[in-house]
């Protein structure tokens, strides 16, 4: 909570916040007390401005957005590029981002292209996440998920990260996609860590490293299975797109990068958030288990209640902006903080309560504007399942630990946890 005491100008975390003309310092985006809860921070800054300095582990100084209708309009400016050639030497020399030659070979992907580059390969996947396809493969991600909760300990307790949340969406992402078992089988969740990168000088970076040219190397044998065993499905069709001469092969590769990490990832964080925060709140878990009907709508407050995508990628002016007020250089990094927007109470009354019966509830956890989240059904989809499931079928659900041993992954853009124990009573 706010420190009532804090003299003003000055937030909780000890970090000089704006006052009037005056530049602040950057406020450190890092560190255990934040990645735990950064929403004290982010409502201190909102109080003072929707602009504000921050600094990343890397050293990089970056512009961050916190309120609601400053990130609505950010998300939808066209003056912002994503493409990272709009950096400048400044944030390139210390931004976390991969080395070459994987940055050119892996990073051209949706997230980082601009129209209308972006809009065409968009297209190539769209048809792939469609609302209705997904909606027809809810049988198969149910079965997924109960197989899942087949496996768990029948009383006692487990850990609901390794046992669950780290498996489900990736098999149900490989029913998607259209990933053969064969290769489905050798997918090695460790290489889902570069979505954490660090920075050039980081004595992790050779790690890093080796997850990239691992994945690198499996990427290269889905598209030559693929492409030795045509398909109708949307691997298949994105290998035929760059046969076409529609991709180029780093597109291509950027585009699967995209679909294995991103596609799974933050779901994986996502359920461990949603859980943690039943788990703070036992009377509206009883409330969901007691009445499945609400998981669409529980869904979508806890999507708002705590993001498993904290911030945006990089975004660039590609010259000196005005950005709600503030001037930001050409080349800068702009970030927006949806978790930040999302907790806004200007757009969401009682923000930091959770509150199943909102409505309206137009977070902004999956983003918005061209860049709003393609997989978003999908990601709907398996959340909802995921939840009834292991709230129907793990009579007793509670916490194992307590809250205060809950390890934060330091993800920079990312919440969730690698683990989090729970008991219950039985395995229905």
């Amino acid at each position: 909570m706010t420190d009532p005491t804090a003299p003003a100008g000055r937030c909780p975390y000890g970090h000089d916040t704006p006052t009037g003309t005056e530049r602040a310092e950057p406020v450190p985006l890092f560190g255990q007390a934040y990645k735990s809860d950064p929403y004290p921070l982010y409502r201190e800054l909102r109080g003072t401005g929707p602009v504000h300095r921050v600094r990343f582990p890397s050293g990089i100084a970056a512009w961050l957005v916190t309120g609601y209708r400053a990130a609505h309009q950010t998300l939808n400016d066209p003056r912002l590029g994503k493409n990272h050639r709009l950096g400048n030497e400044g944030w390139r020399r210390l931004a976390s981002i991969m080395p070459e030659p994987q940055h050119s070979q892996l990073q051209v992907h949706l997230l980082h292209q601009d129209p209308p580059k972006h809009t065409d390969m968009r297209r190539l996947v769209l048809d792939g996440f469609a609302p209705r396809r997904i909606e027809a493969l809810r049988p198969r991600f149910q079965q997924i998920a109960d197989a899942l909760v087949d496996a768990l300990p029948a009383t006692g307790g487990a850990d609901l990260v390794q046992g669950f949340a780290a498996h489900y969406p990736f098999r149900v992402l490989a029913e998607v996609i259209g990933l053969p078992a064969e290769l489905a089988a050798r997918f090695d969740r460790d290489w889902g860590k570069v979505v954490q990168p660090v920075g050039p000088h980081d004595p992790g970076r050779p790690a890093y490293e080796g997850r990239l040219r691992g994945l690198q190397t499996y990427i290269a044998d889905v598209v030559a299975h693929k492409r030795a065993e045509p398909s109708d499905d949307l691997l298949g069709r994105l290998v035929a797109a760059q046969d076409d001469g529609q991709l180029g092969k780093e597109e291509l590769d950027s585009m699967i990068f995209q679909l294995l990490v991103a596609g799974q990832e933050p779901v994986t964080n996502q359920i461990s958030t949603m859980l943690i925060t039943l788990l703070r709140h036992p009377d509206q878990l009883a409330r969901l288990r007691d009445d499945p009907a609400l998981l669409p709508r529980a869904v979508e407050e806890l999507l708002r209640h705590d993001s498993a995508f904290e911030l945006t990628t990089w975004r660039f002016f590609a010259e000196d902006s005005d950005l709600h007020g503030t001037t930001v250089p050409a080349g800068d990094s702009v970030i927006v903080s949806l978790c930040a927007a999302n907790r806004d109470p200007e757009q969401f009354p009682g923000a930091d309560d959770l509150d199943f019966d909102r409505t309206p509830n137009a977070h902004l956890a999956f983003g918005h504007g061209i860049h709003f989240c393609p997989g978003a059904a999908l990601a709907r989809a398996e959340l909802q399942i995921a939840l009834g499931t292991l709230l129907a079928r793990l009579s007793g659900l509670r916490p194992a630990v307590a809250d205060s041993e809950l390890s934060w992954i330091p993800a920079v853009l990312a919440r969730g946890v690698d683990t989090l124990p729970v008991r219950y009573d039985a395995r229905r």
